[in-house]
């Protein structure tokens, strides 16, 4: 699916995480601020990778400022920030949860 305009989802407060969505052309490209980048960088960007490509997005740009949300609080971000990119806010993917 392609990306209609930039979306952002989540916050800047403790264990949370906020991810910014825009259009790409080279794959899903992911720029990762966080305090744990060392241990768990790799992770998040899974995370946020495994979610868009669930949703069917192949070409992204993804700014994600983390503040040590978890693996179920990225992927929500994730999901919430597509969803808001697509245009589909209304058309729940259940199927990616």
């Amino acid at each position: 699916m392609e990306i209609k305009q930039t979306a952002l989802a989540g916050t800047l407060e403790s264990s949370d995480i906020q991810i910014m969505l825009s259009k790409g052309t080279d794959g899903i490209q992911i720029t990762l601020d966080s305090a744990v980048e060392k241990q768990f960088g790799d992770q998040i960007r899974a995370v946020i990778t495994q979610t868009l490509q669930a949703l069917k997005i192949t070409a992204a740009n993804v700014k994600a400022v983390d503040k040590g949300a978890l693996d179920c609080v990225v992927k929500a971000r994730t999901i919430a920030a597509a969803q808001r990119a697509l245009g589909t806010t209304d058309q729940p993917a259940w199927e990616v949860f």
